[in-house]
């Protein structure tokens, strides 16, 4: 089966936060699913996330859309799949698309955290792959057609290989957020000898990454967006975020002996496949939720950290029970004190964290892989 795909792609490195990655995945899934893929070689999907004025936006799409319509009619395929924000669908394409035979199904993975309501742009594909077990009832109260799959993670075969522990570290990698500070500053203060370890963006001064801005913000424009975040998030929304604008996002000094640099590819992988508790964070900063009650979902890192064979405690979410048996194949915490509890569990029993990275690999690399998740596509499809 021949599969299009628009997941994000592009020839040029931009100053945006990482989407390169997508592609790797989706692509190498495929592949090993025993399916081909296609893509319009003048296509730069990844352009369309760039800060940009709404004429440049507007040649972009129209550009892009023409040039992707253009190129199916030469160069038929079974499935278009993609990876789209909605200011990027132009369903009048879609629908052109559809006419040729091609049924249209879209990825999205911020669902829980950037929407409230699924865009009307979203009910033009044929299905919307949705990872978030908290964005089901969105869809199904929209109407759009839906199927619940794990996000698209792929590991090459030599990361699939289980790994002793070669540190006693609780390792941490992520960038850094005001939510994960405060839990880790927490978790920290209630135990400052917790074996902890943090690699990641903004955790060291040197390592913050650098993103371009967009076009001159005038006072007139910053009034017109502050009109239309109160239309769009609400005003207890606005109101938290210009409360919250002068948060400390420095860390303690007893934290900050614990992080590191963002990590090479290489060491990131091995880091946790290879640590003795690997750790995931699932809530995440928003002005919609109180800053001590965060709203969380299941990260790519559930998916990522089990099939590297991670001995892997994440945070509790919604939905996560139907990912793993957990206790069996990943640990979960529902708070700070229930995480460093979690901790000390495994830190004094080498046989469960040995039982948990071959329960966790065999289950999320079984079960959760891309071709598992194209095979259902195909089937829904069908």
């Amino acid at each position: 089966m021949k599969i299009f795909l628009s997941f994000l792609q592009s020839e040029k490195n931009y100053p945006i936060p990482a989407y390169s990655f997508w592609q790797y995945y989706i692509k190498n899934g495929i592949e090993e699913a025993g399916h081909t893929w296609s893509e319009c070689p003048d296509a730069d999907w990844a352009l369309g996330l760039m800060p940009q004025t709404k004429e440049e936006f507007a040649k972009w799409k129209e550009q892009t859309w023409s040039k992707t319509v253009t190129w199916l009619k030469k160069n038929p395929a079974d499935i278009f799949l993609s990876y789209l924000y909605p200011d990027q669908v132009d369903t009048s394409a879609i629908k052109e698309i559809q006419k040729l035979g091609i049924p249209c199904v879209n990825f999205f993975c911020d669902n829980v955290r950037e929407i409230k309501k699924i865009p009307f742009e979203f009910g033009a594909f044929n299905y919307n792959w949705v990872p978030e077990h908290k964005a089901l009832s969105l869809y199904a109260g929209a109407g759009y057609p839906f199927i619940h799959l794990p996000m698209p993670m792929w590991v090459a075969q030599e990361y699939r290989i289980l790994k002793d522990e070669s540190n006693s570290q609780v390792t941490f990698i992520g960038s850094k957020d005001m939510q994960r500070i405060l839990l880790l500053e927490e978790l920290v203060k209630l135990d400052p000898e917790v074996p902890l370890a943090v690699y990641g963006n903004g955790w060291k001064a040197q390592d913050i990454p650098k993103y371009i801005n967009a076009t001159p913000y005038t006072l007139q424009d910053k009034i017109k967006f502050n009109l239309k975040y109160v239309r769009d998030e609400g005003l207890m929304s606005f109101v938290r975020k210009i409360r919250y604008r002068g948060l400390n996002y420095n860390t303690s000094p007893a934290l900050s002996a614990k992080t590191y640099p963002s990590p090479s590819f290489e060491l990131y992988n091995n880091l946790l496949a290879e640590s003795m508790i690997s750790l995931g964070i699932n809530r995440y900063e928003s002005f919609d939720f109180p800053l001590l009650k965060p709203n969380s979902y299941s990260r790519l890192r559930d998916i990522e950290a089990p099939m590297l064979g991670a001995c892997y405690l994440t945070e509790y979410t919604e939905g996560i029970e139907e990912l793993y048996d957990t206790g069996k194949e990943v640990m979960v915490y529902h708070n700070t004190e229930e995480l460093l509890n979690k901790i000390r569990e495994l830190q004094a029993d080498p046989h469960k964290r040995k039982q948990l990275k071959i329960n966790g690999q065999k289950r999320a690399l079984q079960d959760h892989s891309i071709p598992n998740s194209l095979q259902k596509i195909i089937s829904m499809l069908r």
